[in-house]
């Protein structure tokens, strides 16, 4: 009798892309929580699912933004180039973050930033057209999108303004406070550096030796503890006390 060797769907991609899995991450986006069932399957009945080897750009900068991408995972970072050349990492995206919705409302019609997968990544990509069309008839959906592109400008002015005025410990200071998770809770708050400290630091404009000095430093105060990927705030006003003090 003939055995029944079809694989079964244990592996880790078909994992990765299973319908419900895909239905999570969709929801998971703030602008798009919104949607109806029906409209979420509509939506990801015209998706592609792509795969990225690590160092593989997913796209670059000033080409068409016909795409909005979601990660499913892996990692991600964004890079605009300068005039003279030279390219600055904006920041990093991992699981459920989103890559182009700047790019959405540009009148260009092209991406602003270059996207390039620091490890193996996989994306959901779905038609720039369609994201438009789902905001242009729900007003929920556009006043999310709209609110969630005020928070993405106001963070990278305050890059800006730290890289101009502030100094390393200060950028770094930042980056960790603006990764808390929200609210008051009472229990010590926990970020996961779970990008490359060659990019995070790249991301900071510092070394990753000045950045592991800092961190050290954080650490010694007492005002963090770090193991290994798990940074924990042990004293959030110590935290932001550094940042009023020269490095």
């Amino acid at each position: 009798m003939p055995t029944d060797t079809a694989p079964q769907p244990s592996s880790s991609t078909e994992l990765l892309f299973n319908p419900r899995q895909l239905r999570d991450l969709v929801r998971g986006v703030p602008w798009l929580t919104g949607l109806s069932d029906e409209e979420v399957e509509a939506l990801l009945g015209i998706g592609e699912l792509r795969t990225l080897k690590s160092r593989e750009w997913l796209f670059r900068q000033d080409t068409p933004a016909e795409w909005l991408h979601i990660v499913i995972s892996g990692t991600v970072r964004l890079v605009r180039s300068a005039g003279d050349g030279r390219m600055a990492t904006i920041r990093c995206v991992e699981r459920g973050g989103t890559l182009g919705e700047l790019s959405m409302v540009s009148r260009e019609g092209v991406y602003l930033y270059s996207s390039e997968a620091l490890r193996r990544t996989h994306v959901l990509s779905i038609p720039a057209a369609h994201c438009r069309e789902i905001l242009d008839r729900q007003p929920e959906c556009r006043a999310e999108f709209m609110s969630r592109l005020a928070l993405e400008l106001t963070d990278r002015l305050e890059d800006l303004a730290l890289l101009t005025q502030g100094d390393a410990m200060s950028r770094l200071v930042s980056y960790v406070l603006r990764q808390l998770p929200s609210g008051r809770s009472r229990s010590p708050k926990v970020v996961r550096l779970t990008i490359p400290k060659r990019w995070l630091a790249a991301q900071l404009a510092m070394t990753p030796e000045t950045l592991s000095r800092l961190l050290a430093k954080l650490r010694d105060s007492g005002a963090i503890n770090i193991d290994r990927q798990r940074l924990t705030v042990l004293d959030e006003q110590k935290l932001r006390d550094f940042m009023m003090t020269d490095d």
